[in-house]
């Protein structure tokens, strides 16, 4: 029995010896432990706030991004209509212009054709005038050789005229 009993010295011995130790510990160590394990959990929930400010922020950060991104499609989807608009506006003119162009060079030839039909209708006119001239030379010299038929024209003429 004697190795399941403790001698009353052993207990004491040990006994003193844990409260030595144990009052060391408390005096030196505890505090330092004791201040580190509290530093520790006060670094841990400033972690802890930390990250669910950063979680806040990044949540934050995403809705915004989110609404440059739905504000950068609109200024993109407007820019867009805004160029197919002008590219439209651009092609009308270019049409209307084209069409400007071209009445423009038809009634320019329109011009030019008339003007070149009044002068060649200028120039029969002129060698009909020119050949009935010539025709009408001939007649009479042939009419008009003799004295006679001379004198005849002339009454005739005279005629014609009418004196006021």
């Amino acid at each position: 029995m004697d190795l399941i009993t403790p001698a009353f010295g052993l207990i004491f011995w040990q006994t003193l010896i844990f409260l030595v130790v144990l009052f060391i510990l408390g005096k030196f160590a505890w505090k330092p432990i004791l201040g580190a394990l509290k530093s520790r959990e006060a670094s841990i929930e400033e972690a802890l706030k930390s990250a669910e400010k950063a979680k806040e922020d990044m949540a934050n950060l995403k809705a915004d991004n989110e609404k440059l991104l739905a504000e950068a499609k609109q200024e993109r989807d407007k820019m867009l209509k805004d160029a197919a608009r002008m590219g439209e506006e651009l092609k009308d003119k270019a049409k209307e212009d084209a069409k400007a162009i071209g009445d423009k060079m038809i009634e320019d030839a329109r011009a030019t054709i008339e003007s070149e039909r009044d002068e060649a209708l200028k120039q029969i006119k002129d060698q009909v005038a020119e050949l009935s001239l010539q025709i009408t030379e001939k007649l009479i010299r042939k009419n008009l050789s003799d004295d006679k038929s001379q004198q005849e024209l002339i009454k005739d003429y005279m005629k014609d005229i009418k004196l006021n």
